[in-house]
């Protein structure tokens, strides 16, 4: 399975028959809408530069799961370096977007349940709440487009 583009990203939006609200307001076509727009674009570029060979090597890694190149927010860490690559990542992201670039939260809690989480559970009850953790990510990969 290859990356999702910029481009994908968008007109996935585009065919989620969305139902958004802005100001008490029915937005009829949140995609293109100017208040809208700005943060979308700035997700957007969360694809474009993981396209970007330039930038490859922090926005994309080796997920441990499938052993496909995937999006780094799609990522569980597996080391410092991982650590090292998501901060690098969030500054050239906020040197492209000048903004919030929507995705962080997301990431850092996905990887919260599988690190401290998981951990706890499995130390205080048993052994298998990373691994069903794993295989739910696993099965998410399987589904949805990095």
């Amino acid at each position: 399975m290859t990356l999702k583009t910029a481009n994908q990203y968008e007109e996935s939006l585009r065919k989620m028959n969305l139902k958004v609200y802005l100001l008490g307001e029915l937005v009829k076509n949140p995609v293109d809408h100017p208040i809208i727009r700005p943060s979308m674009n700035s997700v957007k570029m969360t694809y474009a530069l993981a396209q970007d060979p330039q930038h490859e090597d922090i926005m994309t890694a080796k997920s441990h799961l499938s052993g496909e190149k995937i999006n780094r927010f799609c990522h569980l860490y597996q080391s410092t370096e991982d650590l090292i690559k998501k901060v690098k990542m969030q500054r050239l992201l906020g040197q492209k977007t000048a903004s919030c670039f929507q995705r962080c939260v997301g990431m850092d809690a996905i990887n919260a349940v599988d690190v401290s989480v998981t951990f706890e559970m499995d130390k205080k009850l048993d052994k298998s709440h990373v691994n069903r953790l794993w295989a739910t990510a696993r099965l998410f990969l399987t589904f949805h487009p990095k």
